[in-house]
């Protein structure tokens, strides 16, 4: 039923997706050159790997030491600030890789640090929105995400689900939490720092909590 809904929402989507797609894709070639599409492999339903595809924001490296943030273009910013840089994940739904809601997938990297209890978030396939999307995206620690997104499967029901697809209207017509401070989303847990699984699942705001950071790694790897 849900995989049914999924590709019903996807289907409607192609219709102002696919010429809006063709243009981005086109303005892309024309200010960046290509290629088109940035392709990274993010870790799925029960850890399976895949390629997620979104429109692609920064230029090519001047140098080596390069950091990001000069490398992102107008267009690019102008794509992340409207979330439209995700539109190519349309196909990874339909592939079935993705629903539409569901936990934002993850770096393979980061999957080997998860908890057992935390490894319950690959339950279910990745989506294009979710709870922890609606509810902070990625202005909040990797913790307090991945505890909305277990309650989000915990408690998962089309009514939700229709409330998160309301929530994600919100959030594109006001854009909030788009990228953390610097870049990099806090609190990522390791395993001898992960939290305490004895946190209610069941809460939905989540207290801030004091862990190591993730490695940095490039902004345009970090967004959810």
């Amino acid at each position: 039923m849900k995989r049914g809904g999924d590709l019903a929402v996807t289907a409607l989507a192609g219709i102002i997706a696919v010429p809006l797609g063709l243009v981005i894709a086109l303005l892309i070639r024309a200010t960046m050159g290509g290629p088109v599409i940035f392709r990274q492999t993010r870790s799925g339903r029960h850890g399976q790997e895949f390629s997620i595809l979104k429109f692609r924001t920064m230029r090519d490296k001047h140098d080596e030491d390069e950091p990001d943030a000069p490398r992102i273009t107008r267009l690019g910013a102008l794509l992340r600030r409207t979330s439209l840089d995700e539109l190519p994940q349309l196909w990874n739904v339909v592939r079935g890789e993705m629903a539409v809601i569901g936990p934002r997938p993850t770096l393979p990297e980061q999957v080997v640090h998860y908890s057992p209890r935390q490894r319950g978030r690959l339950a279910v396939r990745p989506g294009l929105t979710g709870w922890a999307q609606i509810r902070g995206r990625n202005s909040i620690t990797w913790p307090e995400r991945i505890e909305l997104d277990l309650w989000y499967i915990e408690h998962r029901s089309l009514l939700l689900d229709l409330r998160i697809l309301a929530g994600t209207a919100r959030m594109l017509l006001r854009p909030t939490g788009i990228t953390a401070a610097g870049g990099v989303n806090p609190g990522f847990p390791v395993p001898a720092e992960a939290p305490a699984p004895a946190q209610s699942a069941a809460r939905i705001v989540l207290p801030r909590q004091a862990t190591a950071t993730a490695p940095r790694l490039a902004r345009e790897e970090l967004r959810g």
